[in-house]
């Protein structure tokens, strides 16, 4: 990516000429970022209506003879301003979005690989790594601001990408992060509580999703998980979309039948079979099947897909595996919500007979869902290891509080704050054939302490146990 934007709403990514749009954020307020922006070349500066600037801060753009706008929404004129003057590059290309609480990594993963072996280059955009045509870059968030899209999308035409596909969360929609995008195609893959620090009411959560449904092109498929409730209110507000069942048959657009790495998916009384190997779990035969089917109803012929045994990427923090010396097996998985610990958990319960969770939740983040999660934890685990996860200005101490509350056994919990110790307590309570299960920060290679970032890889540590 370039050093500095031409339209950029952090510091960051401000150069000579750039615009910089002061937006007021949760945490911070970028009107107190003009000065420094002002000092990295800043040519002009874009705040929202009712912002109030310090007489500081006004007598600098005085002397600095920078131009001030004031607009009605500074959010949506970051995505405006970054779209327009990087040409509007996303029209130039096919974009598909997958959004859902759960599956969305997943799907986008399995996308990708798809349309490369379909022969297309294909640039990602997801929760774990930004790729252009197989270039991995990092990822901040779910989905980028606007300003980093569009420069994004700039750097996919300039070398020729035919696809994007991405994971779209709500806040996207909620802060305008994409509203001048137009999608070649959408996949709802579930709702779920998510995310109550920001949509108390799921009502409010649903309709972020489904506002999505708007920047779909005319014509282009939308794909609804037909077994999901608010998947079934999709349906019946949106008749045009493509649902799909594997609970139901003949009950939506596609039926879908699912064992032992095979997929049928009928349509109409047309069938088709795939086949694949690494992909364990139902969750995964879900979003095998909303992928299938966006190929299907965008036009594309999957007969060669048909004729050999498709291999399911391997998703960094999904499912990642590792042999342990003595005999046990550990997984790091980015689950951390309760429907993602019952689809993930149900599982592995079946694969052994002895499984250890070691887990925690986000500081500051939805205090509904922490019960929740202790609660499945103790019902599919021998032993649950409770310790941190980005505890940020949260105490460690009160999080474990509020998981507790939803343990019945807690003769099966055991406490450990620090989480390369809690870690290290799974292995020495493994034995040959356990499975521990290191639940929260998937791909993550830090822990959030406060306000400071510090590095923390639960990949380093297990490896460590291997040597």
């Amino acid at each position: 990516m370039p050093a500095a934007f031409p339209v950029a709403a952090h510091t960051d990514n401000v150069g000579q000429g750039t615009i910089f749009v002061a937006i007021r954020g949760q945490h911070y307020d970028g009107i107190l970022y003009i000065p420094q922006a002002i000092a990295k070349g800043a040519s002009r500066i874009v705040i929202q209506h009712d912002a109030v600037i310090p007489n500081d801060i006004v007598l600098l753009l005085t002397m600095h003879a920078i131009p001030l706008t004031r607009v009605e929404n500074s959010r949506k004129a970051l995505a405006e301003l970054s779209a327009q003057i990087a040409d509007f590059p996303a029209k130039k290309l096919k974009i598909f979005g997958v959004t859902g609480t759960k599956g969305k990594t997943t799907s986008v993963y399995i996308l990708e690989a798809l349309l490369k072996k379909l022969g297309f280059k294909v640039a990602r955009l997801s929760t774990v790594s930004n790729a252009i045509n197989g270039c991995e870059l990092a990822a901040t968030l779910t989905t980028a601001q606007p300003d980093y899209l569009q420069q994004f999308f700039t750097l996919c035409v300039a070398q020729k990408i035919d696809y994007v596909v991405m994971e779209i969360a709500a806040q996207a929609t909620t802060f305008n992060r994409i509203e001048t995008l137009e999608l070649d195609g959408l996949i709802f893959t579930n709702l779920e509580r998510e995310h109550a620090e920001l949509y108390p009411d799921m009502e409010d959560y649903f309709q972020a999703k489904y506002k999505m449904a708007s920047n779909l092109k005319t014509g282009a498929p939308f794909v609804v998980n037909a077994d999901d409730l608010y998947g079934q209110r999709i349906l019946s507000q949106r008749p045009s979309s493509y649902g799909f069942s594997l609970q139901t048959q003949n009950s939506s657009y596609a039926s879908v039948l699912y064992e032992n790495g095979k997929l049928q998916i009928t349509i109409q009384n047309l069938t088709y079979n795939f086949s694949y190997k690494g992909i364990p779990g139902i969750f995964n035969a879900y979003n095998l099947a909303a992928v299938f089917l966006l190929l299907l109803t965008s036009g594309f012929s999957l007969d060669v897909l048909m004729n050999q045994v498709l291999e399911f990427p391997k998703i960094p923090g999904r499912l990642e595996e590792y042999a342990l010396p003595n005999g046990a097996c550990a997984y790091i998985d980015y689950a951390h919500t309760p429907g993602s610990f019952k689809s993930l958990l149900s599982v592995v319960r079946t694969w052994t007979d002895h499984v250890i969770v070691v887990f925690g939740a986000g500081g500051g983040k939805d205090h509904i869902k922490r019960p929740l999660m202790g609660n499945i934890a103790t019902r599919y685990a021998d032993l649950v290891i409770l310790t941190t996860d980005n505890s940020r200005q949260e105490d460690p101490d009160a999080i474990v509080a509020d998981i507790l509350k939803g343990i019945d056994f807690k003769d099966k919990v055991l406490v450990e704050l620090d989480r390369a110790r809690a870690i290290e307590m799974a292995y020495c309570h493994s034995k040959k054939g356990s499975i521990i299960m290191l639940l929260g920060k998937g791909p993550d290679e830090y822990q959030i302490v406060g306000s400071t970032k510090m590095p923390f890889s639960e990949k380093g540590i297990l490896q460590s146990f291997i040597k």
